[in-house]
């Protein structure tokens, strides 16, 4: 039976670990708060602080992999910082899996200005975010056991519905010039690091976004459509918030090379899935 650590037991994480779990592994999910960890049965909760080493102390042993699925207390340098270099510091200190899988981001290119973006195309992070979480790749990579970096896209699905609010409040508005965004369904961000968890000899770096970067005006479009409602105006797009987004078209050429098949290939199958529910909900 495979032993799997998912340390950062949250939105990808839980759905990671109930997959895997369904598939016959034995999981545990380390979350600051145990009770918020998995469904009782699935995933056996561990509370602990990755930034404090003390409460590592116990931690299961013989794993075959840990998957570091943590997130940021805050959005301030500090907070990046704990949560992925020092958490990341602390947990390698206690534990020896045989395969390490580190959740990073696309933040880490920073803005390509649309250019198509591969996992062989420089980091140049604009901000502290892709900064830090380079940094966090490096630790991985180099450590003694073998491991791979997952950069994923903007993370969307149940409960992540944000650009469907916008459109919906009329708050959504299009740039003047296209502003390309990547992003990945939750549960096929689950299913990229289960299939890369599979994988006898993976490559050190995966990018996981769907098959189709898409300007953010033409998804507001296409789910004003879906609603019913006029699409989102117009309006200037300013150099900060171009900065802050960063416009980039990811590839998921080697992800699919790979053997792993996406369950909702563009933004359409996936917002189209939330918004049939919401339809259902009413």
């Amino acid at each position: 039976m495979r032993r799997v650590l998912v340390a950062g037991c949250g939105y990808v994480g839980r759905a990671l670990g109930v997959r895997l779990a369904a598939e016959g592994a034995e999981v545990w999910g380390l979350r600051r708060s145990a009770t918020a960890a998995a469904p009782e049965g699935e995933i056996r909760p561990i509370a602990a602080d990755l930034t404090d080493p003390a409460t590592l102390r116990g931690l299961p042993g013989d794993l075959d992999a840990v998957v570091y699925a943590a997130s940021a207390g805050g959005s301030t340098p500090e907070a990046y910082e704990a949560a992925y270099l020092r958490g990341l510091e602390n947990l390698l200190a206690v534990v020896t899996p045989r395969r390490l899988i580190f959740v990073s981001s696309t933040a880490v290119y920073g803005d390509r200005q649309g250019a198509w973006t591969d996992e062989e195309s420089p980091c140049e992070p604009d901000h502290f975010s892709g900064l830090i979480l380079l940094e966090a790749e490096k630790l991985a990579l180099g450590s003694p056991m073998p491991a791979v970096a997952l950069r994923l896209g903007g993370i969307y699905g149940p409960g992540r519905e944000r650009l469907i609010r916008e459109v919906a409040e009329g708050r959504a508005a299009r740039a003047a010039e296209p502003m390309f965004t990547n992003r990945i369904h939750r549960d096929d961000a689950a299913g990229a690091i289960a299939h890369l968890l599979g994988l006898e000899r993976p490559e050190p770096v995966y990018l996981g976004v769907d098959s189709e970067p898409a300007d953010l005006g033409t998804i507001y479009a296409w789910i004003a459509n879906r609603l019913g409602l006029p699409e989102p105006a117009t309006t200037a797009t300013s150099g900060e918030g171009r900065l802050a987004r960063g416009s980039k078209r990811c590839s998921n050429a080697r992800l699919v090379a790979s053997g792993y098949s996406f369950r909702y290939p563009t933004f359409r199958e996936g917002y189209g899935e939330l918004l049939a529910r919401a339809a259902g909900e009413r």
